[in-house]
């Protein structure tokens, strides 16, 4: 598998605190990206977002307008979940660079990311889903795990995927095995099972005996 600092990119130079207001305008209307790095003599300044720089006097320069960059970034040693949480928090498609002396050295696009996430085992490897529900004061890793391996599946990844103050949901990927087994097993630990399965034969079984009673109740 490749590495996330492979997807490094320099295709675009960051800006320059001296560029105008005008310059910055027709970058973004050529390039589709949320953000973009501005530099100071080859210092790292923060980020100028496309939204922003629509708003502001043509004229004048970047540096006029310091207040508004943000200071994001992420390291080139950072792993991708961290990098897909800081894309995730600013609202970005693109997030600078910077390695362990704060020097600039490029930027990762989302698209970039998804694309390595697509060859995680997680995303790129045939198994079953399951998506799970229940109290937030009673749900373990360690038993959704347990819950699993002891039905002969082999986990892919497994997350949280939803929370509330009462509930969390635990979406879980894994090797396709004894699915209808760890369906059940889940069950008969007090977990609702959220995710539609063909394999459930405790749904198809209530489907089938209320078919029959509205049969029963038509004739």
């Amino acid at each position: 598998m490749r590495q996330l600092s492979e997807y490094i990119n320099n295709d675009f130079k960051p800006f320059s605190s001296n560029e105008t207001v005008a310059e910055i305008q027709d970058f973004f209307a050529d390039c589709n990206f949320s953000h973009f790095s501005v530099l100071n003599d080859g210092i790292y300044m923060g980020c100028i977002s496309s939204v922003d720089a629509e708003t502001f006097e043509i004229q004048k320069k970047l540096a006029d307008y310091r207040y508004a960059l943000e200071g994001f970034f992420v390291r080139e040693s950072m792993i991708w979940l961290d990098v897909l949480e800081v894309f995730a928090r600013n609202n970005a498609n693109v997030v600078p660079i910077l390695d362990e002396r704060n020097n600039y050295i490029g930027y990762y696009e989302i698209t970039d990311v998804i694309k390595f996430l697509n060859e995680t085992p997680f995303l790129k490897e045939t198994g079953g889903i399951i998506v799970v529900e229940k109290p937030i004061i009673d749900y373990s890793m360690s038993q959704i795990t347990q819950i699993v391996e002891s039905n002969n599946g082999k986990l892919l990844g497994v997350f949280v995927s939803e929370a509330t103050n009462d509930k969390v949901q635990v979406t879980i990927k894994m090797t396709l095995g004894a699915m209808n087994e760890i369906i059940h097993s889940f069950r008969r630990y007090n977990y609702d099972i959220v995710s539609e399965h063909h394999e459930d034969d405790y749904l198809n079984n209530l489907k089938e005996r209320s078919e029959y009673l509205d049969k029963y109740l038509n004739i």
